[in-house]
């Protein structure tokens, strides 16, 4: 290779680099916005009795899981509008819209019926009455939420689909103030309104959900390129053709989604069974790998809209580099985060273990053991996170729900149980078997990237 190739070529690496980071770190801080969101409402909620906090908690544990799977449906709205800008075909993009609006409304009632009827199922799940009682309370007033969280992903995922993500980032900061301020005065009761304790948290969420929506929608449309598509009148609206597409897209990666959701959910269940001490390290381990997964959603996202864009105009090549070039970023950004674990990880774990065990050396120095797996678990985490976008920029999203089915499920479940369990390894054993699930599942997703986006290329050529 001559100097002037390899000039060009980091030049290319550098160029891309550039242009992908430039649109990942939008989302990637607009996902920490979103964490600090989540985390005030958790927050707030400690200052009340053991019964409001178990009730609201396991409330928004089952509304987040279906918003997830919800939101997994419109995701692929985004490569979907990438592809038809890059085309020039602007009545798709507006057509995509409004499908992706009408699948996040059928998700919405479908997942409303669910949260208003999940009290039966979980008294039959062993789980105290009274505390199903109360969380009966907290999602009347929860559930309807969901139509304006679910409207505003995929408002957002079209944005980001034209590389307009907009202000979200700041319209999700002042979410976070607002939450805070609607929180203690819906909970404590101000300016003469009644207390309403914890379902003070259900008001003030769907509130601030639905003026999230509102606001961005008013932002994003004096933007002239947006506007054209938010218009309500004339043609190309309802397609029956874009209905269709976001939902063979979506519905694989909403399993995904949910399959992965899943897959953490049993693994802390099994870990429960360990005792209380393991349970609380995972509890926070689990809370500290969440935040870094922030970092390759971002870069997961802003990639596969890239490939998107190149595999629309067929060129398979520059696809093929650019997802190297996501994972790349991924593995260099958890890898500088695994040094802060590795060399302080006592430290890190201070910041986020709960008062009441800050003084409980064992669970201290067991929380910590555990950072240094998860230290190589969020490298492999990152890997099939920005696996599953690479692939999804291709048109595939079938193919790594078949994988996350089979990483997670057939190896890393399995994985862990024999470790942590048959081997009698303890918690540290199931962590390791949850890494091996998760390495297994990056592997397949790299190898299935790499020869679809060849096969593509093979094809175009003849």
């Amino acid at each position: 290779m001559t100097g002037h190739t390899i000039e060009r070529s980091a030049g290319w690496w550098v160029t891309n680099s550039r242009a992908l980071l430039r649109l990942a770190f939008p989302l990637i801080l607009t996902n920490f916005a979103y964490v600090a969101l989540t985390t005030v409402d958790i927050v707030m909620l400690g200052r009340l009795g053991a019964l409001d906090i178990a009730a609201a908690g396991l409330a928004i544990a089952l509304f987040n899981q279906l918003r997830t799977t919800g939101t997994g449906l419109v995701t692929g709205v985004s490569n979907l509008v990438a592809e038809a800008n890059a085309r020039g075909e602007h009545r798709r993009v507006r057509e995509l819209l409004f499908a992706g609006f009408f699948w996040a409304t059928v998700c919405g009632a479908v997942f409303c019926v669910a949260l208003l009827s999940a009290g039966p199922l979980l008294v039959r799940l062993g789980q105290d009455p009274a505390v199903v009682g109360r969380v009966g309370d907290f999602l009347t007033v929860l559930a309807p939420g969901m139509f304006p969280c679910l409207w505003l992903q995929n408002l957002r995922h079209v944005t980001t689909g034209l590389k307009k993500p907009g202000p979200l980032l700041g319209i999700t900061l002042l979410s976070v103030g607002l939450t805070i301020g609607l929180n203690y005065v819906l909970i404590y009761g101000t300016f003469g309104l009644p207390a309403f304790g914890s379902t003070g948290v259900a008001i003030a969420t769907v509130v601030v959900f639905t003026l999230s929506f509102l606001g961005f929608t008013a932002v994003v449309r004096r933007d002239a390129t947006i506007r054209r598509y938010l218009t309500w009148s004339g043609p190309g609206r309802w397609s029956p053709g874009a209905v269709g597409s976001v939902w063979r897209l979506g519905l694989p990666i909403a399993g995904t989604y949910a399959s992965e959701a899943g897959f953490f959910s049993v693994l802390t269940l099994l870990i429960g069974t360990l005792g209380v001490d393991a349970l609380a390290a995972q509890t926070v381990l689990n809370q500290i790998v969440y935040i870094v997964f922030m970092v390759s959603a971002g870069l997961s996202h802003a990639a596969s809209i890239h490939i998107s864009e190149a595999a629309s105009g067929g060129d398979y090549g520059r696809a093929r580099r650019l997802g190297l070039l996501g994972l790349a970023w991924g593995v260099v950004m958890t890898l500088a985060v695994a040094v802060v674990y590795v060399l302080s990880p006592t430290s890190v774990v201070s910041l986020f273990l709960p008062a009441e065990h800050a003084s409980d050396t064992g669970i201290v120095a067991l929380t910590a053991s555990g950072l240094l797996i998860a230290a190589v678990l969020q490298i492999f985490d990152a890997s099939q996170n920005i696996g599953n976008g690479i692939l999804r920029g291709l048109g595939d999203t079938a193919g790594p729900f078949r994988i996350s089915l089979l990483g997670y499920w057939a190896i890393g479940l399995p994985a862990g149980y024999l470790l942590g369990v048959g081997m009698d390894w303890g918690v540290e054993g199931v962590w390791i078997g949850q890494t091996i699930g998760l390495a297994a599942t990056a592997l397949l997703l790299v190898i299935a990237f790499l020869r679809r986006a060849d096969r593509l290329r093979r094809a175009e050529a003849s």
